[in-house]
């Protein structure tokens, strides 16, 4: 027991693998419990016994066993990661439960694999169960077998795949267990249950006893179809209709499981095909055309025992086809004939689609051979063109029996009319659509009337047959003309005609429904499109088939209107004279009558008008319109001499026409005298409007033949001109739909040729028209005709080109009733569209020229002949221009072996004589797609590029004729891509991909290539895959998503995981199917293929505007028609462009921020690849859907590149107006190119150059500078595109390129072209050193990054390059290297082999010889060859000799790290505030003179510079020269002079300086430095950072060098600082460095000491307080947020730093009322955010000091009251809001200061008045306010006023002073709050401030007013002010930054400051006048430095100076002047 006690304690998961079988049986138990009671699913308790679930299984301790499979199946019912033990588990119960000799053992072993199943697994158990088959042990086997057939028993077949048990039955019947063969008996019984006669075939060659015994058992067995009992956890809605059924013991699904399950599995499918052709006899095709029968008959017997085989494996059975067809057409042995025959059914029975391609060669072959009367022929025959139609569909053999239909021999006709019936009943309405249905039934009506019975017969059953299958209603329309017996007999077959289905009565009404449901789109097309392109051919009869002209006027019509006004339109006799007379006296009045023909006009114009009166009140039905025009025509008929009369019969005719059932042997009688006024002036707009309604009437397309050949019989040219006039205008209105243009295309011609201009005009105009339906084909008709008259014809075309036709606005009478009974259905098929206009046209018969002489030659082995004999094909296509679609059986397999042939010029002519085929054949061509178009495909395997160009073209042709879905129909093509060649895959794919978007349905065969494209998922070729990823989704729009995963089951389980993560993605793009109406609109309205133009128009149409809302107002009849509605096309433009009209970018503020944020933590992948996964394409999709419109979006990644092109054109129009919001999107627009940069196509690729060239163009216009995110997602790519091999694009890259580092610092663009060096691409790599070497001549050697040193090791390892241009490239920007710092270069490339060097070296000498020796000037003609100057960046140019070349560089890149660590604060928001490094050099608008001056300036003013101190004379003289080189490009210039600022050389700081403040002083030059703020002031606080390390601390240095220095520095930044305008390009991070400098810079004990430290550190603190003022504030804040930060983090620093940062702060804050508007918010918020995270509220309390805890108090609480709630609006950058203190605090203020609304003032709102004493009513608080507020504002009670007021709020302490100062100006409320300090501070007993320096003065125009004169603030301080503007220190008059308060923000202009010319002499003066003027404050700042502590509780945190301090410093300042 000691043992048991042990384990007891362990844990369940323990016991269940201790080695004590007890203990495993123990935790078995508790496992199971635990199991039951996890309510969970998917609770983490699971996980711990997936590891143990097969030793549950397996335990060898058989009672332990038991327990443990009981726990195994609670785990896999209940658990949610039971799959993942499936195939483990089951393998376990296989081996160790099923040999169990418990039976309970195995029931648990059973129940587990059926659970498995239940939770989808089935595939997995089903696997394991037929492994265990092969087990030795039969226990075993007998247990796999029953378990399996439990499984069908209850999942069924469609859960259970039989196919594998099938293929394993077999052997399991041959076993030596009988319990094995028993149990093998019970499968196979279980198996028919589910797939009946299926199963038969695979058993058929068990032993025969046992199939005796099965065939015994299956007959038991009920009849009704088995049903699921048992259903997966996904089939749970079928588990409970089940169980419904169950419950109410019904069977009502009968009839749809029946079929469900029928079609579930096909015995076909489960058998495995065999191989014959290999087993045919060797000597077969010689012993075929043997003379001996019996020869012949033995070769025949022996491949009819091979094509016996049920399955035959595919392969090329060509040869063998052809040698059967031979026999069957041409064997005298009749026997022969018949095995023939039988060989042709089993091929096509054993091939099933695969025998598709042969099937055109085979079938007219038997179909003539019916002939035969011998029954057994004919039987043979009939079965095997029966089981040929079963490969293929009705469609491709229609015209081959229609081919047979007139034939002489009564058998052929009644034979084929029974195959026809046979067929039909194979058909379903959707595979035998009316366009196919048409002709056959039109030569089926033929028939019926045959004098033989038997035919007529077959006629009836054929008709009768296809009456069952597509209803009734669908046949009348063609059975118009058959008398009532004749209907009855059909309908009567129709009856008899059972469907394989079975449903023999069912039929009719089930169809019936159909066509009503696709009426609509179906009515709605002939609207949309401007041409309803199939009208012709389905509703009127086929040119080729029918009756002849005759015929024409039904084409419109259809249904039960067309079948009752035909027959009375074909019915009407001519009426006599007497007859019309007597009709029409019946309806007219006598006199009417009797005055028509008076001799007198008055009188027949009387008739006229009562005739015309009568027609308009008679009764439509009853109207003889025959008699009615008779009797117009009566004497004088059209002969009326009086043109009014005849007006008026004219109307009359119209009148009639469109009011009465006008038939064509009315229009016979008016036609000819309508035609003969045509051309009247007076009459000949009557004469139209007749001809108009006649055409309503009669049809468009008769009216429009009779009229012109009318026209033409006589010789009236102006009645020749009007009417083709009037044909023109009648097509626009009538559509083009049954035109004949046969009809009237020779009295075209003939009008070509006329004499009369007007004749010609007219024709050229109609054939413009005519043009816009018809297109290019056009044309052909007239390629005969003279050179001059073609071109006028050209020339007309070229006006219509790019037009789309207009939609008809009249129809055809019987057209719209028609219409209306929905009748045109089923007739605008997927790809028939647009084909009937090729039928029009007079196509050649070439198959007699097609001799067997020439198909020998074509064949032959000599390349030559076969050249030869492929151009006579050529030239017989080309001479025939439109051919038929029969060219013979033996050409398209000649050109079928020309497309292997070895010499590949002859496949590339064989493609060209294809597409020459396409375009003569047009829509016949569509016979020939299984033998010639496949091969095609074949031929894209082809290694040669040239040929598979040449192979696609062609097949894109074929495929314009075809349409798609011949294409994809069998298993054709998915055998093409079997195939494993690369390159036929990808072009095939690529080519599907394109296609199948386009497509509305498919064949179902689409799915026998989805294995194939798995495959290629997981291709060896990185094209393949790809190809393969973007066919994905078009595969899954028609397939659906579930049938592909259903597919992968098939596949490894590791293919099986990746395809499913693919099909995922897919999922996601997967495109929309075009709507069935639009693209009945859209892409048919250009009715014939060669239209491209109106083509790709349309489509973007039926993508955007679903058609469906207009369907209903076109086929609201009549009104629609005349309104708008019916100018469909029309207003789908319109449409389409409203929905386009809006913006393409919507702008979101912090968008892009986000984004970024959410790339560095990595929430996103990282844009980073070397091709483009779907997953990125997937993400930017994502990002983009948010800010581009979404017709855009679609766009850019719509599959057809011309879409793309279409959406940049866009993108290029818009980008001017949408400036803000492209910028806004500007990452993701450059992310999409990139994407462009992997597409192959240069059409693309040019338009994208162009626009990136606008897009930076616009953005430096914009001074918006690219991100670091922006430009590490887009440069890589753009610099892959450099190394293209066409010249054009690599010149635009470049272009690009130099654009690039106007908007991105150049330093930065350099390691981005050196990762291009390392390119396999040698273009690339040349270009990429020649764009290095033009960076190091623009910007200096600071551009290479990291180091110079580095950077130049590798690019010279190039000149040791194989590839002479890289080699010249590496050399050449080595020599560039040279040119700017000389011998140096050597040290800096390192050790180079011996020959390199001398190459580099005889290349510099050569440089030498041609180049002066200035260095810099190489810049200037380098760069101007290519773009202007690009901008230089924040580093700098070169430095003098003298100066320690690598500390400038170490300070750079210190730099650059903390400029990094603040890059998030400083990108994006502000896109026009430069960011560090990044100068913006727009193109400086100054002439080069101007430019000029800055060297000359500085020459000039040398001697004056700083008047005590001399500048020693040479120091300047070797700055010089640079200039002189450097002044053609002023950028140049400028960055020169800048990164001298931060030399070692003190001189040559100094000098740089005063340069710098030359530029800064003169306002129209002062713009030149805007773009280059940020470099001066890191260029500036660098050299106070040197100063402050190593100058102070060099004591061989002359410290008034330094003072000099510091001086100059601070001139220039007081210079820079009064102009806002440069003041606001300043960046965060730089504003932080800066204020860094100068605040340690205050706190310098060293500078203190020395003579003049003082007046400095005054001068700095004026700076100070400008900086703070004329900043941009975001940025000002943000970096003082910072530097707090920074400087509480590191105690190291002086005590004072922080709390002079925190002055700076406080001032900020004051500042807030005015600029709050123009800030960014969430910025700062941000900043105050992560001050927070790293200063939590309770650390800050710990700090010795509270006045950072009350200074971030005091701005949060500013920033409340000045926004109030909406400020919790701006946390948008804060990523996890609710874990921020900050929201917490936000939302604490905002509440408090709402609930105390009553309290404080709420800034729009005065009445909320005062916080009093309750003793004190608020209007005596208001009055004595008054009162001290008056005081103060007079001059005399100031002092006064000021006191009380102090006095005041002493008593009242929370008194709101607010709605007092709330209308006064800032300066006299920033007034007030000083006076009032002032006063504190005197009454604690503080000595006043004491001043004593001097400022000197210059006089200035003394006209400039101070901009607040209006308020009345002590004079003093008035004249102080006025005074220091003079100065030229802005209206700010702030005394230290410590004391001061708000003052104004409205400055003076700038322009005021600068313009006044005698202000300062020289840049010395200007210096001494400012630091003059800034020594008193230093001594202000140390006074008042000494109270500050004292007063850190007050609420500005530090006194100020009084106002008697004022008075003193201006009496100073008034004596200094006098």
């Amino acid at each position: 027991m000691g043992d048991d006690s042990e384990w007891m304690k362990l844990s369940i998961d323990q016991k269940c693998e201790h080695k004590v079988w007890k203990a495993r049986l123990n935790g078995y138990e508790e496992a199971l419990k635990l199991f039951q009671r996890i309510e969970d699913e998917k609770s983490p308790e699971w996980g711990k016994y997936l590891g143990l679930i097969k030793k549950f299984v397996t335990d060898s301790n058989a009672v332990a066993q038991l327990k443990g499979l009981e726990a195994a199946l609670a785990f896999i019912e209940n658990a949610h990661v039971a799959g993942k033990t499936t195939g483990e588990v089951v393998s376990g119960v296989v081996t160790k439960v099923f040999n169990q000799p418990k039976a309970r053992a195995k029931e648990l072993g059973t129940d587990i694999c059926l659970m498995y199943i239940e939770i989808e697994k089935a595939e997995v158990v089903q696997d394991e169960l037929l492994k265990g088959l092969d087990n030795k042990n039969p226990k075993i086997v007998v247990a796999c077998i029953e378990a399996l057939r439990k499984a069908l028993s209850e999942f069924g077949s469609k859960i259970v795949t039989l196919k594998p048990v099938v293929k394993i039955l077999s052997k399991q019947f041959e076993s030596r267990e009988k319990a094995v063969r028993d149990e093998a008996k019970l499968l196979a019984v279980e198996i028919y249950k589910w797939i009946r006669d299926a199963l038969r075939p695979p058993l058929q060659n068990i032993n025969s006893v046992q199939l005796k015994e099965l065939e015994e058992e299956w007959v038991k067995l009920p009849l009704s179809p088995p049903k699921q009992t048992r259903f997966l956890r996904s089939q749970q809605d079928l588990k409970a209709k089940f169980e419904q059924q169950q419950a109410q013991g019904g069977e009502q699904s009968d009839g749809e499981d029946e079929t469900d399950t029928v079609a579930a599995v096909d015995a076909y499918e489960l058998l495995e095909a065999v191989e014959i052709l290999s087993k045919m006899p060797k000597d077969f095709y010689e012993k075929i055309e043997a003379k001996k029968w019996q020869e012949r008959k033995e070769a025949l017997e022996a491949v009819e025992a091979l094509t016996k085989n049920p399955k035959l494996e595919n392969g090329d059975y060509g040869d063998l086809v052809r040698a059967l067809k031979k026999v069957v057409g041409k064997d005298a042995n009749v026997m022969l004939v018949s095995v023939a025959a039988k060989c042709l059914a089993g091929l096509a029975t054993g091939l099933r689609k695969k025998f598709g391609t042969y099937a055109g060669q085979v079938v007219p072959t038997i179909l003539e051979k019916f002939k035969e009367k011998k029954p057994q022929v004919v039987q043979a025959l009939q079965e095997a063109i029966d089981a040929i139609f079963l490969t293929t569909t009705l469609q491709n053999l229609s015209e081959d029996i229609l081919a047979v239909m007139d034939n002489k021999n009564p058998s052929i006709k009644q034979q084929a009319s029974l195959f026809l019936a046979r067929s039909f009943r194979h058909c379903t309405q959707a595979t035998l659509p009316k366009s196919v249905l048409k002709p056959l039934c039109a030569a089926l009506i033929k028939q019926v009337n045959d004098s033989a019975p038997e035919v007529r017969d077959a006629a009836f059953e054929a008709l009768g047959t296809a009456m069952k299958v597509v209803g009734e209603k669908a046949v009348n329309t063609f059975l118009a003309d058959l008398d009532k017996l004749k209907l009855d007999k059909i309908k009567e077959c129709a009856d008899k005609v059972e469907l394989p289905g079975g449903k023999k009565g069912g039929g009719g009404k089930g169809v019936d429904k159909k066509p009503a449901a696709k009426a609509p789109p179906a009515a709605e097309a002939p609207h949309k499109s401007s041409v309803p392109p199939r009208k012709t051919q389905s509703a009127g009869s086929k040119p080729s088939a029918g009756p002849s002209k005759k015929g024409k006027p039904t084409s419109a019509a259809g249904g039960k209107s067309k079948k009752n006004l035909d027959s009375k339109e074909i019915t009407e006799s001519e009426l006599s004279a007497e007859v019309s007379e007597e009709l029409a006296a019946g309806v007219l009045p006598t006199s009417c009558i009797q005055q028509l023909d008076s001799a007198n006009w008055k009188e027949r114009l009387a008739s006229m008008e009562e005739f015309q009166r009568a027609v308009e009140t008679m009764d439509t039905a009853v109207m003889p319109c025959q008699a009615l025009v008779r009797m117009l025509a009566k004497k004088p008929g059209w002969k009326e001499t009086n043109f009014q009369v005849m007006q008026m019969k004219l109307h009359i005719v119209a009148l009639i026409c469109r009011r009465g059932q006008f038939s064509k042997t009315s229009a016979s009688v008016v036609l000819d005298g309508l035609v003969d006024k045509v051309g009247d002036v007076k009459c000949g707009g009557n004469a139209k409007e007749g001809l108009t309604a006649i055409g309503e009437a009669c049809s468009l397309p008769w009216t429009a033949e009779q009229v012109v050949s009318m026209a033409f019989a006589q010789k009236n040219p102006k009645n020749q001109a009007e009417t083709l006039n009037w044909l023109a205008n009648a097509m626009k209105e009538f559509g083009f739909a049954g035109i004949n243009v046969k009809g009237f295309i020779n009295n075209v011609k003939t009008a070509l040729g006329a004499t009369n201009p007007a004749v010609r005009t007219a024709a050229i105009t109609l054939l413009g028209v005519m043009y816009l339906y018809m297109g290019a084909p056009l044309r052909m008709f007239f390629e005969d005709e003279k050179p001059a008259l073609l071109s006028q014809i050209d020339a007309e075309f070229e006006k219509m080109q790019g037009q789309s036709p207009p939609a008809p606005i009249r129809f055809t009478k019987k057209a719209t009733a028609a219409e209306e009974e929905g009748d045109e259905g089923e007739e605008q098929e997927e790809d028939g569209g647009g084909q009937d206009i090729m039928d029009l046209l007079p196509r050649t018969e070439i198959s007699d020229k097609i001799t067997s002489n020439l198909v020998s030659k074509i064949e032959d082995k000599n390349w030559k002949i076969r050249k030869e004999g492929l151009d006579e094909t050529a030239a017989i296509i080309s001479e025939a221009k439109f051919i038929t679609a029969n060219i013979g059986s033996e050409l398209p397999l000649a050109l079928k072996g020309r497309l292997g042939d070895s010499n590949k010029i002859l496949v590339q002519q064989t493609l060209t004589i294809l597409q020459q085929l396409a375009t003569a054949m047009g829509p016949g061509l569509k016979h020939h797609v299984k033998a010639l178009g496949i091969p095609i495909i074949t031929v894209l395997g082809d290694s040669k590029l040239n040929v598979r160009t040449a192979a696609m073209t062609t097949l894109q042709a074929w495929v314009e004729q075809t349409g798609m879905k011949e294409w994809l129909e069998g298993e054709d093509l998915s055998e093409e891509l079997k195939r494993e060649n690369p390159f036929l895959r990808q072009e095939v794919l690529g080519w599907l991909a394109e296609k199948l978007p386009n497509m509305r349905t498919v064949p179902g065969d689409l799915m026998l290539c989805v294995p194939h494209l798995y495959t290629c998922l997981e291709d060896r070729n990185g094209d393949v895959r790809k190809k393969a990823q973007e066919a994905l989704p078009t595969f899954m729009m028609h397939l659906g998503y579930d049938k592909m995963t259903k597919a992968t089951g098939k596949l490894k389980p590791s293919s099986k995981d990746q395809v499913l993560a693919m099909l995922e993605k897919a999922r996601a793009v997967m495109p929309a199917k075009p709507a069935a109406p639009a693209k009945a609109g859209g892409g048919k309205s250009s009715t014939e293929p060669s239209r491209s133009a109106s083509a790709s128009r349309s489509q973007p149409a039926s993508e955007e505007v679903d058609g469906k809302p207009e369907v209903k107002k076109v086929r609201g009849g009549v009104a629609a028609k005349k309104g708008a509605a019916g100018k469909k096309p029309a207003a789908k433009s319109q449409k389409d462009e409203e929905d386009k009209s809006g913006p393409i970018f919507i702008f979101i503020p912090n968008a892009k921020e986000q984004r970024i944020k959410e790339e560095k933590q990595l929430k996103i992948l990282k844009w980073n690849f070397i091709t483009p996964r779907d997953e990125y394409v997937e993400q930017l999709k994502t990002q983009m859907s948010t800010c581009f419109a979404k017709w855009l979006q679609d766009e850019l990644f719509h599959f057809d590149f011309q879409r793309h092109v279409k959406a940049i054109g866009v993108m290029i129009e818009r980008l001017e107006s949408e400036s803000e919001a492209t910028i806004s999107c500007l990452d993701l627009i450059l992310k999409w190119f990139t994407l462009r940069f992997f597409d192959t196509n240069t059409t693309v690729l040019m338009k994208v150059l162009e626009y990136l060239k606008l897009l930076f163009a616009m953005l430096n216009r914009e001074n918006y500078h690219l991100t670091e995110y922006e430009a590490n997602s887009f440069a890589p790519y753009l610099i892959l595109k450099v190394g293209e091999s066409k010249d054009v694009v690599r010149k635009d890259v470049r272009a690009i390129l130099a654009m690039l580092c106007k908007v991105y610092p150049a330093s930065k663009v350099f390691p981005f072209l050196m990762d291009g060096t390392k390119s396999k691409n040698s273009k690339q790599r040349a270009e990429c050193l020649e764009e290095l070497g033009c960076l190091i001549e623009g910007y200096g050697m600071n551009v290479c990054q990291p180091t110079p040193a580095k950077s130049l090791k590798e690019i010279a390892v190039h000149i040791g390059d194989r590839d002479t241009s890289v080699r010249n490239a590496a050399l050449n920007t080595v020599v560039a290297v040279y040119n700017v710092c000389g011998d140096q270069v050597y040290k800096l490339i390192g050790n180079l082999s011996e020959k390199d060097m001398s190459m580099l070296e005889e290349r510099i000498k050569r440089s030498a010889k041609k180049t002066p020796p200035a260095p810099a000037k190489q810049s200037v003609p380098e760069r101007s060859q290519r773009e202007p100057p690009a901008n230089p960046n924040a580093t700098f140019l070169r430095k003098p000799s003298q100066e320690d070349p690598n500390k400038l560089k170490i300070m750079y890149r210190t730099y650059r790290i903390q400029a990094r660590q603040n890059a998030q604060h400083t990108e994006s928001s502000h896109p026009s505030i430069p960011k560090e490094f990044q100068l913006d050099l727009d193109m400086i608008e100054m002439d080069q003179s101007r430019v000029c001056e800055l060297p000359d300036l500085v020459q000039h003013k040398l001697d004056e510079l700083l008047e005590p101190i001399m500048i020693p004379e040479p120091k300047m003289r070797a700055v010089s020269p640079h200039f002189d080189d450097l002044h053609n490009s002023t950028a140049s210039t400028i960055n020169f002079v800048i990164s001298q600022v931060a030399s070692g050389d003190i001189n040559t700081s100094i000098q740089a300086l005063a340069q710098i403040d030359e530029v800064l002083r003169q306002e129209d030059k002062a713009e030149v430095m805007s773009g280059h703020i940020d470099q001066f002031l890191i260029a500036t606080f660098m050299q106070l950072r040197l100063i402050y390390s190593t100058h102070m601390a060099d004591d061989r240095l002359d410290k008034k060098d330094i003072i000099k220095l510091y001086s100059c520095i601070i001139g220039n930044m007081l210079s820079l600082f009064s102009m806002e305008s440069l003041a606001r390009e300043a960046s965060m991070g730089v504003l932080k460095d800066l204020m860094h400098g100068l605040i340690t810079l205050m706190l310098d004990g060293r500078v203190e000491d020395i003579e003049d430290g003082q007046q400095v550190i005054r001068s700095v603190n004026l700076l100070v307080i400008r900086v703070l003022e004329k900043s941009d504030q975001t940025n000002m804040i943000s970096a003082l947020l910072v530097l707090l930060q920074d400087s509480l983090v590191t105690t190291a620093g002086p005590p004072m730093f922080s709390e002079l940062v925190m002055k700076c702060l406080w001032r900020m804050i004051r500042f807030l009322p005015e600029t709050i508007n123009s800030i960014n918010l969430d910025r700062i918020l941000l900043d105050v955010h992560n001050f927070m995270k790293v200063f939590p509220k309770e650390k800050l309390k710990q700090l010795k000091s509270d006045v950072p805890h009350r200074t971030l108090k005091t701005l949060l609480h500013t920033l409340c009251k000045l926004t109030g709630a909406k400020i919790l609006d701006h946390l948008s950058m804060i990523e996890n809001r609710n874990e921020s203190e900050l929201e917490a605090h936000l939302r604490r203020v905002v509440k408090h200061s709402g609930n105390l609304s009553g309290l404080k003032s709420d800034r729009g709102n005065e009445k909320t008045g005062l916080r009093t004493e309750d003793r004190m009513s608020k209007a005596k608080v208001s009055d004595i306010l008054s009162e001290i507020f008056k005081k103060i504002g007079s001059k005399e009670n100031t002092k006064e006023g000021l006191t009380e007021l102090y006095e005041y709020k002493q008593k009242y302490s929370d008194a709101d002073l607010e709605p007092f100062l709330k209308n006064t100006s800032q300066f006299f409320q920033s007034y007030v709050e000083r006076g009032l300090r002032v006063i504190e501070s005197e009454r604690e007993g503080k000595a006043r401030i004491q001043t004593s320096a001097v400022i000197p003065q210059h006089g200035v125009d003394s006209s400039l007013s101070s901009n607040n004169e209006e308020l009345k603030p002590a004079v003093y301080y008035e004249r102080l002010k006025i005074l220091r503007q003079r100065q030229g220190l802005e209206n700010t008059s702030r005394q230290g930054v410590i004391g001061s308060e708000d003052e104004p923000q409205q400055r003076p202009p700038i322009s005021s400051l600068l313009s006044a010319k005698p202000s300062v002499a020289s840049s010395t003066d200007m210096l001494h006048s400012k630091l003059s003027q800034l020594k008193e404050s230093r001594e202000l700042y140390q006074q008042e430095h000494t109270h500050s502590p004292t007063h850190a509780h007050t609420r500005s945190a530090s006194p100020a100076a009084n106002l008697d301090d004022l008075k003193k410093r201006l009496e100073r300042i008034k004596s200094n002047r006098q």
